[in-house]
């Protein structure tokens, strides 16, 4: 199986804070996993992200896939190429009653 570094929910409902996780691309999102290697908490100004550098350039090397979503973490870090993060689709407004 891959190995895949992705994000791992933590958090009360509507409190999202992630764990950044070294995980079988085959196991559920908050399932088992191998190695917790950082945090992301998006709810901070600015949002706060603590990585063990030392690991993510360890399994990076030994051929972990980030997620998308980690991807673009890690390349704002400076940890992963930007050219090789997909392009982010942008979110359609919404239709609400401000809207309507």
């Amino acid at each position: 199986m891959a190995v895949k570094i992705r994000l791992r929910r933590t958090g009360a409902k509507k409190q999202p804070s992630y764990r950044v996780v070294v995980a079988d691309s085959g196991s559920p999102r908050d399932g088992r996993f191998i190695e917790i290697i950082g945090h992301f908490n998006p709810r901070r100004e600015p949002a706060e992200l603590i990585l063990d550098e030392e690991k993510v350039k360890r399994w990076l090397g030994n051929g972990a896939q980030p997620s998308d979503t980690v991807a673009r973490l890690l390349a704002g870090k400076g940890l992963y190429d930007a050219a090789k993060v997909p392009a982010r689709k942008p979110r359609e407004k919404r239709k609400g009653k401000a809207n309507a």
